[in-house]
């Protein structure tokens, strides 16, 4: 993320538990198995979208096919959702609940 210009130095990923029973205008999910777990998210939630991306942690090969297929999976996200939306979802991860 660097690369583009985000800063993640203080970043962490959440789990889903973290945020059960909070109420959300959106909850969005980009992975696959983040759809096969969203069905049990609690909490009013008014509107739930999915929008799939390949989950780069599966990537295999050399390291720079891997980081590769991260690159282009955030180049992905990054068309579908705007710059503005990756600099917001790392502000999520810090620990600023």
């Amino acid at each position: 993320m660097n690369e583009i210009g985000i800063d993640l130095t203080e970043a962490r990923p959440k789990a889903i538990e973290d945020f059960l029973g909070r109420p959300f205008d959106y909850v969005i999910t980009v992975c696959d198995s983040a759809k096969l777990a969203c069905p049990a998210f609690t909490g009013p939630v008014k509107h739930r979208l999915h929008i799939g991306f390949n989950d780069p942690v599966e990537a295999t090969g050399t390291d720079e096919e891997v980081m590769r297929e991260f690159r282009g999976v955030r180049d992905e996200i990054r068309e579908k959702f705007g710059d503005q939306a990756l600099v917001r979802a790392s502000t999520l991860t810090r620990d600023e609940d």
